[in-house]
């Protein structure tokens, strides 16, 4: 709510200064924004050393704040993410905001059912058009509300329904190979990346499904895949995609403006999702 107090971290990789700035001072002017002097910090593709980064996000848990949000993704959350300390967390739930690298920590998230918002991150959204901020802020202070994504295309036919997890593709796959990803049961599973070529995406997929992990959704929603030009085999990641998930034998919906894309529609992870699929079109309702 307005007047709230919000942390920013930066647990991942580093980022445009200005950027930065520029969304936190949007952010203050609805809510108490505290950061550490640190949180500028570089070692690499690092923002800063992974005991920089694990006591600044370890701090925002344990803190009186009602959000934590991350200022970039990037890589670096799969360094230190099995060291947190979730204690306080999970006495005082507060919302872990962001998308992408985040989605490890999403992931953490709904292992112990704490649910967290799937959305644009403090550098984004001191550039943001006022549509993407109006949505971000009436879903972190209305995450009740009921919301539907109309207007998906349908891969598969069907009707589901399960709590919403997932994220990043190759994030989800390197949970996975750390022995960290959980995937509820009859979950509905979200699915974006950006930067991969197709081949990369099929073996992603190919390793979460013989790995028995997305064989536990009982749908699955599709978001921007970004970047993710063919090969000189000209196979293409939407070709991929409705391969390798079309297996699955469960409703398929693609379309949604969740990712890396021009919009990044902001969705609760731990909210339930019911699907219906039609024979062209299909809806997701978050309830």
């Amino acid at each position: 709510m307005p007047g709230d107090r919000v942390a920013v971290v930066a647990p991942s990789g580093p980022f445009d200064r200005a950027a930065a700035l520029a969304g936190i001072a949007w952010l203050e002017k609805r809510y108490r924004v505290v950061y550490r002097p640190s949180l500028f910090a570089r070692q690499g593709y690092l923002a800063g050393s992974d005991q920089r980064r694990l006591t600044e996000l370890q701090s925002a848990l344990d803190a009186d704040v009602r959000a934590v949000i991350a200022a970039r993704g990037g890589y670096g959350l799969s360094r230190i993410v099995h060291r947190i300390d979730w204690t306080s967390a999970l006495a005082k739930p507060r919302w872990i905001v962001g998308f992408s690298d985040i989605t490890v920590l999403h992931a953490e998230a709904w292992r112990r059912r704490l649910a967290s918002l799937h959305g644009a991150m403090v550098c984004s959204l001191g550039s943001a058009d006022t549509r993407s901020r109006n949505q971000w802020i009436a879903t972190l202070e209305e995450p009740r509300s009921q919301r539907t994504l109309p207007n998906l295309v349908s891969w598969r036919r069907g009707s589901a329904a399960g709590i919403l997890v997932g994220g990043n593709l190759a994030m989800l796959h390197a949970c996975a190979a750390a022995g960290r990803l959980r995937i509820p049961k009859g979950a509905v599973v979200l699915l974006e990346d950006v930067g991969e070529r197709p081949y990369r995406v099929d073996r992603m997929l190919t390793n979460l499904i013989t790995g028995g992990h997305l064989l536990k959704a009982s749908a699955v929603l599709v978001g921007d895949f970004t970047d993710c030009a063919p090969g000189s085999d000209e196979t293409t990641v939407e070709h991929v995609l409705r391969e390798r998930l079309l297996a699955l034998d469960v409703p398929v919906l693609a379309g949604a403006a969740v990712g890396h894309g021009r919009r990044n529609d902001p969705l609760v992870l731990g909210q339930r999702a019911e699907v219906t699929a039609g024979r062209t079109a299909g809806a997701v309702r978050l309830v």
